[in-house]
């Protein structure tokens, strides 16, 4: 157990954790020499390596002068804060990174948090020291002030500091040592990480905090080890958050070493491990001696505060570009996703409607990419915050979020976040011509309005944000000001007709796209919803004039991806999901319909 060291990497968004990761297992020693290591190798799934952003948390285990360290990298998106909160209490200490040029950062706030109401003493690893504008002595500041404001004991506040480039390999104690590899880091592990309680000759108790499957053994869980041993084919017991009881054999134990997984025989304290045989797996669930029964306590996950109602594509194009199009498919994917991903819920709404709830938008639009990818064809709606009831009072989630905008950028942001119902709580410039703005918003405010802002800011404006708690709702906030334009026929969208609309709005589709009726081809520039023809083509007579034919220029459409659709939609309005395509349509195509629809609501 002295051999043993169990850490998290904990920070805001982009602030180098995975590649602080790649660099302990370069340097460790741990691979062979003819192994090729990549570059954010810990980002495994496709959509992590295109965002370069962490999903998923993923733990490695290197060894260092015959130390153990397990290693568990965590997301920096508020949406996945699910995933960094249990995976916390699996560890003995933390490793905070943070940008010596951004400084503390939301998502930075939330995981310190998170991570001192545990006990744990992190090491600060101010990164990025290499950057032109990086101030690394402000940031130790603004690090002391964030842990003295978050009730931080002595021992905690007297965190031992590391400066570093993990894209450059090194490490140091001060910022003018000469030292060019990352042996200060790993030593300040070792030093300043406590090994794990616990013992050996203790009854077995392990605690699952990650699920993974596999076609062949089934269910696969992820545990710590925090007393007693474990063993290949041991007879144990299951232990259920609700305190249902199983018992039955670990059919397969695996261990941990730089980026594979080895079948091992046995594990003992302080190590993590990954178990199969048990189908009723479940994060937070106790692994121990069927003759010493003593659960672990459960975990407790933060409530989704957002909800998108998925349903079934029931368009003109359905079928025609994805291979799985039934209530059943979609449904049986979702249970499948509810059983490895605990940070979010699903039910089944009737009608072909499924609702699936979460942290963010982000973590929705993560999952329905990964569908989209495998063949779904669906529908999402609007998203909408979910409103719980407290202490009689109707409450709603708030969102604590920090903006960084060109300085002439900052009375209209201030102007458009008003509206929304944000409240500025401080207002900082932080050089270079930018300023900081602190707001805390509800969560209904933010909804649509990254696409504003980044308009707004003329693309330089960086917002971050996370969630705060939940509070009485407060009045009406304004959505979307612009109407949208509406197919009125069936076909191929032609140059000729788009080039006729172009001065109505901004368009979102290309010449020889698929319309439908009741598709929505474009932003109208005022608030109505305008029907418009984009398959009409232009007549065609013998006589040639230079002054009527001229050259049709188009200008480039908005492309939606998926976040930039689900955040522009409206009410009445859906995002249609294919392999292929990403539409947005009118949740009631016929016009007929669409205006009886409307007259009801209002």
């Amino acid at each position: 157990m002295e051999n043993i060291r169990n850490i998290a990497v904990i920070a805001h968004v982009d602030h180098g954790k995975t590649t602080i990761v790649d660099q302990l297992l370069k340097q460790s020693g741990t691979f062979n020499d003819h192994e090729v290591v990549g570059d954010r190798v810990m980002d495994s799934n496709d959509i992590e390596k295109e965002r370069g952003i962490t999903i998923l948390s993923k733990n490695t285990a290197i060894n260092y002068n015959g130390v153990k360290i397990n290693i568990i990298d965590t997301p920096g998106h508020a949406d996945f804060g699910g995933e960094v909160e249990r995976v916390l209490k699996m560890v003995d200490g933390v490793l905070l990174l943070v940008d010596a040029q951004e400084g503390v950062m939301p998502q930075t706030k939330f995981v310190v948090k998170k991570a001192l109401s545990l006990g744990l003493r992190p090491i600060v690893v101010i990164n990025k020291i290499d950057k032109p504008a990086a101030n690394p002595d402000k940031v130790i500041n603004e690090i002391f002030d964030l842990f003295v404001a978050l009730g931080a004991n002595d021992e905690q506040l007297d965190f031992p500091v590391i400066y570093a480039a993990a894209k450059n390999g090194y490490a140091k104690y001060a910022l003018d040592d000469t030292n060019n590899d990352m042996k200060p880091l790993f030593e300040t592990i070792i030093a300043h990480v406590p090994s794990p309680s616990g013992k050996d000759e203790n009854p077995l108790q392990l605690q699952v905090f990650t699920l993974d499957y596999d076609n062949y053994v089934g269910k696969i869980g992820i545990a710590r080890i925090f007393n007693g041993k474990i063993s290949k084919n041991q007879n144990v017991m299951l232990i259920k958050a609700d305190g249902t009881r199983q018992t039955g054999r670990i059919s397969k134990l695996i261990g941990f070493l730089g980026l594979q997984r080895r079948e091992i025989n046995e594990a003992g304290v302080g190590d993590i491990v990954a178990i199969a045989g048990f189908d009723a797996l479940d994060v937070g669930d106790s692994i121990v001696d069927p003759a010493h029964p003593k659960p672990l306590e459960a975990l407790h996950i933060e409530e989704p505060t957002l909800s998108v109602i998925f349903s079934v594509n029931d368009g003109p194009l359905a079928g025609t570009e994805g291979k799985f199009v039934t209530s059943n498919k979609i449904d049986e994917r979702l249970e499948n996703e509810m059983k490895t991903n605990i940070a979010m819920r699903y039910e089944n709404v009737g009608e072909g409607k499924f609702k699936v709830s979460g942290r963010g938008e982000l973590q929705i639009t993560i999952l329905a990419e990964n569908m989209r990818r495998e063949g779904f064809e669906f529908c999402l709606g609007r998203p909408e915050v979910i409103v719980k009831e407290i202490n009689g009072v109707k409450c709603e989630p708030f969102e604590h979020l920090v903006i960084d905008a060109p300085d002439e950028c900052t009375g209209v942001v201030i102007e458009k976040l008003g509206k929304r119902k944000a409240e500025m709580k401080t207002m900082v410039p932080t050089g270079d011509g930018q300023t900081r703005l602190e707001f805390e918003i509800p969560a209904r405010g933010l909804i649509g309005f990254r696409s504003q802002f980044m308009t707004d800011t003329k693309g330089e404006g960086i917002m971050n944000h996370s969630f705060l708690e939940f509070r009485p709702m407060i009045g009406n906030v304004e959505h979307r000001t612009n109407g949208s334009l509406v197919s009125m026929e069936n076909g191929v969208a032609l140059a000729y007709s788009l080039w006729n609309l172009q001065d109505r709005g901004v368009l979102f589709i290309a010449p020889q796209a698929k319309v439908y009726i009741g598709m929505i081809i474009g932003e109208h520039s005022r608030p109505n919803d305008l029907d418009v023809n984009p398959i009409k083509g232009k007549n065609l007579t013998n006589v040639r004039a230079s002054g009527s034919d001229d050259a049709i220029k188009l200008v480039p459409p908005r492309i939606l991806n998926l976040e930039r659709a689900l955040e522009w939609i409206e009410e009445d309005e859906l995002v249609e999901v294919t392999p292929q395509n990403i539409r947005v349509r009118k949740r009631y195509l016929d016009p007929i319909t669409r205006r009886r629809m409307a007259n009801k609501t209002k």
